[in-house]
């Protein structure tokens, strides 16, 4: 094994709450292989690992307010939405979870936003050694570790990022809490910080029963916890840069101004379609003055594509917003961020990719920078996998539960894309339903990386090629 692989080894090794330079288990080694050789294999075990654990604390009498503990199948799906930071709850969260089972849900969230972050930076570093020089340079620079010894600098730049926002969110939510809303002080700080940490991480759990219902008309809640999503969606990579060069978008490489950008117009549309579609429907916006219809239809177009936090009836949405928000929430957040679904640079490549192939031209240029054609046959994969993904988990899902169609699709688009939005089938879920539910959480938070990484390694260059020949499209 090489110097480089044995620091990077070393640096997830930390992550997994393991020595450096150890192996991950000596029962695992034959001889000198070890049986994670490959690296995204560390994200799927380190996800796993917290997930176990979690159903562990939760399945104590402790963690829930009644005489027993949660089920194991209650406690499995809470650990897991949780730690893959989602947000869809088969049981009342502050009704049914204790103190501290509501901390251990806490912690799992924090986890699983930490986790991800970490784990897909140092898994770029890793696959920048597949890479050229230029490609090299520019991983280096989005990650903010140009060099391996860079790992723990990473790492803390990391952690300071996200307990620094979290803290600032927390104490306007404190104040909002306490001063406006009445709550006792130790209540608002509960509040303050158990939702911070929900929204920077996109989790979208709520310690109310209505989620934020109760706070639709309160635009200080509302806003501070959307920029906070917005926060955590984009990614540390393009913080990274923002942070560099704040007022130099030119100098930006490609997925900052890509991912900006897309977030930026999705957002827009998203908040213009859902004050158009719910303007007049007295169950979601046409209650409220148009103040707080406006701020709903923005916090509704910034949750949904990634957070799962609802300020609005989803069962009362009108069909168009059950689409658009299925849109959305298929189309995710950023790369390397706490968000989950296909994320919005495979969706721009995508429209890029068309854009290209409508007017004729050979290359797919963005940003007067070229993408090669292996990014772009990634993207297609990790889109048509996850639409796979979904169809699957419909058919099963309805041959397993007796619910309609449109309710089966909206919760596996809301479970694969780790959003947590649900039209209200969640709590009526068979346990083969759950398990189904749970599956796709878990594989929507490890997967987009997992599959990545494994798109890169498999890479190879053939020393022969066949003949051409083309088939008939359309």
């Amino acid at each position: 094994m090489s110097l480089a692989d044995r620091s990077l080894r070393d640096a997830f090794a930390v992550i997994l709450f393991r020595r450096p330079g150890r192996p991950i288990s000596t029962g695992w080694l034959k001889g000198d292989r070890e049986l994670l050789r490959h690296p995204a294999q560390y994200i799927v075990v380190t996800f796993l690992s917290a997930t176990l654990v979690g159903t562990a604390l939760l399945m104590l009498p402790l963690a829930t307010r009644g005489p027993r503990g949660a089920p194991l199948m209650t406690a499995l799906f809470t650990s897991t939405s949780a730690t893959c930071v989602t947000g869809l709850a088969v049981v009342d969260t502050p009704g049914y979870w204790s103190g501290f089972g509501q901390v251990v849900i806490a912690g799992l969230i924090q986890v699983g936003g930490l986790g991800i972050m970490t784990l897909t930076s140092l898994l770029m570093i890793m696959l920048s050694r597949k890479f050229g020089i230029r490609q090299r340079l520019i991983a280096a620079a989005q990650t903010g570790a140009p060099r391996l010894g860079d790992v723990r600098s990473l790492l803390i730049a990391v952690v300071k990022m996200t307990f620094g926002v979290e803290a600032v969110v927390a104490l306007v939510l404190l104040l909002r809490f306490w001063l406006a809303h009445d709550e006792a002080l130790p209540r608002a700080s509960a509040l303050a910080v158990f939702h911070a940490v929900s929204a920077f991480n996109n989790a979208g759990f709520a310690l109310f029963s209505d989620n934020l219902i109760g706070y639709r008309t309160d635009s200080v809640i509302l806003i501070t916890i959307a920029l906070a999503i917005v926060a955590g969606g984009l990614g540390f990579p393009v913080w990274r840069q923002l942070a560099a060069r704040p007022r130099q978008p030119r100098h930006w490489d490609v997925h900052t101004k890509v991912t900006v950008l897309t977030t930026v117009l999705l957002i827009a549309a998203g908040w213009a379609l859902y004050s158009w579609f719910e303007w007049t429907n007295p169950a979601t916006l046409g209650s409220l003055s148009a103040k707080d219809s406006a701020v709903n239809g923005f916090f509704q177009s910034v949750t949904t594509r990634t957070a799962g936090f609802n300020a609005m009836d989803i069962a009362g949405l009108r069909d168009t917003s059950h689409l658009l928000t299925m849109i959305l929430m298929f189309i995710g957040g950023g790369s390397g961020s706490t968000a989950g679904g296909i994320k919005v640079t495979t969706f721009a490549l995508l429209g890029w990719v068309m854009w290209a192939e409508v007017r004729g031209e050979r290359d797919v240029d963005v940003f007067r920078r070229r993408i090669p054609t292996d990014v772009q046959r990634q993207a297609l994969t990790v889109a048509l996998m996850a639409v796979g993904g979904v169809v699957g988990a419909s058919m099963l899902l309805m041959a397993l539960t007796p619910f309609h169609l449109a309710d089966v699709v909206f919760e596996s688009v809301s479970a694969l894309g780790t959003v947590g939005l649900s039209t209200g089938i969640t709590p009526s879920l068979s346990a083969p339903g759950q398990f189904v539910v749970t599956a796709l959480m878990f594989a929507g938070r490890v997967g987009p990386p997992t599959v990545f990484a494994a798109l890169v390694l498999r890479e190879r260059q053939r020393l022969f090629r066949h003949p051409e020949e083309r088939i008939i499209i359309g």
